[in-house]
C-alpha cells in the first residue's frame, strides 16, 4: 500500500467550508467557522480528537467537539478576573467562551513541507465584536506531521495593553473515560467549579468517576491520558501555558447538552490548554503573544 500524500485541500461539510489536512501520519479536518479543528485521527488508529456523532454542520451553530478556540475570555465572562472583565464594554450580553469561535477566519497560508501539512488562519478585530473595542489580529497555525500542533497567537494592534483569558478547548476521544488515568497534574492546585469554586490540591493521577469541571493552575509538566482500552497514551505538550481545564459532563448533565448523545460522556474527556484564572495573558501594544499545544498519540507495544 502506498503512503498517503501530504496535502491541504478545501471541501464543504454540510453548510461549513472546511479544510482537510493529510500527512503520512494522519488526517485532520478544520472548519473555517471558528478556526475549529474538528477531527484528528492517525492513519489506521482510533481518533485523538473527538467530535460528537450528533454534531450539526450548520452556519452559525457551534459544533460539539473538536478544538473550539475560546478567546478573549474563557467560560462565562463574569467568572473571569477583573482585568479581563474590564476589557469588555458594558451594554451587551457577552457569549460564553468569547466570540472568536463564532466567526469565519480567513486562510492566510497553506501548503506542505516534507512530511508536514500546514494551515494558517487569521481573524482581524474589531469586526463587529459585541462589547469588544480593541484592535487585534488572531492567528491559528495548524501543523500536522507525526503529531498535531496548534499555535494561537494574539497581535495587539491598539495603543493599550490587552488582558485576556483563552483556551484551546480540546475534546479527546477515549475508549471509556471511567478507565483512563490523567497524568501530569500531581501536586497542582485546582479550582473545583462544582464545589463552590474552592481550591484543592491534586494528589496522584486523576481518575474520572463523576461530573468533573476543574481549573488547574501552576502546571509545570506535560499532561498525558493513559488509555488501557485502546492501549495508548495521549501526550499533551503545552507551550506558554501553565493552566488547564479538565471537564466531563458525566450522566445527568449529558442529558441537557446540545449535539450530545446521552451516553457520549463515556467516549470523551476535555483537557483544555489555557491561559485562565491567575495565568492571564497580557499583550503589550505592538507585540504578539502565542500559546501552543502539541497532541501526540503513543501506542503501546502489543503483548
Amino acid at each position: 500500500m502506498s503512503e498517503p500524500v501530504c496535502k491541504v485541500e478545501a471541501l464543504t461539510v454540510g453548510e461549513l467550508p472546511c479544510w482537510r489536512l493529510v500527512s503520512r501520519h494522519g488526517e485532520a479536518l478544520v472548519a473555517r467557522q471558528g478556526a475549529q479543528v474538528l477531527r484528528y485521527t492517525p492513519h489506521g488508529r482510533q481518533p485523538v480528537v473527538w467530535l460528537s456523532d450528533h454534531a450539526e454542520f450548520r452556519r452559525g451553530k457551534s459544533l460539539r467537539g473538536g478544538v473550539p478556540v475560546c478567546w478573549p475570555w474563557f467560560g462565562q465572562l463574569e467568572r473571569n478576573p477583573g482585568a479581563v472583565r474590564a476589557m469588555v464594554a458594558d451594554g451587551n450580553a457577552p457569549p460564553a467562551h468569547g466570540f472568536a469561535r463564532e466567526w469565519d477566519w480567513r486562510e492566510a497560508e497553506s501548503g506542505t513541507r516534507g512530511d508536514a501539512a500546514r494551515l494558517l488562519l487569521e481573524l482581524d478585530l474589531p469586526q463587529g465584536a459585541p462589547a469588544w473595542p480593541h484592535a487585534a489580529r488572531l492567528t491559528l497555525e495548524i501543523v500536522l506531521d507525526d503529531a498535531l500542533t496548534l499555535t494561537l497567537s494574539t497581535r495587539n494592534l491598539g495603543a493599550e495593553p490587552l488582558v485576556i483569558s483563552q483556551a484551546l478547548h480540546t475534546y479527546f476521544a477515549v475508549s471509556d473515560v471511567r478507565k483512563v488515568a490523567v497524568e501530569g497534574l500531581d501536586g497542582a492546585a485546582y479550582v473545583d467549579t462544582l464545589r463552590g469554586w474552592n481550591t484543592f490540591a491534586q494528589h496522584g493521577t486523576l481518575a474520572i468517576d463523576a461530573e468533573t469541571d476543574r481549573i488547574y493552575t501552576g502546571i509545570a509538566q506535560p499532561i498525558a491520558i493513559a488509555d488501557p482500552g485502546w492501549r495508548r497514551t495521549l501526550h499533551i505538550e503545552a507551550h506558554a501555558s501553565r493552566s488547564a481545564v479538565v471537564w466531563n459532563p458525566w450522566v445527568d448533565k449529558s442529558l441537557r447538552l446540545s449535539q450530545f448523545a446521552p451516553d457520549a460522556w463515556q467516549d470523551m474527556i476535555c483537557i483544555e490548554t489555557a491561559r485562565v484564572w491567575d495565568d492571564l495573558l497580557e499583550v503589550a501594544p505592538g507585540t504578539t503573544a502565542a500559546m501552543a499545544v502539541t497532541l501526540r498519540a503513543e501506542h503501546w507495544a502489543e503483548g
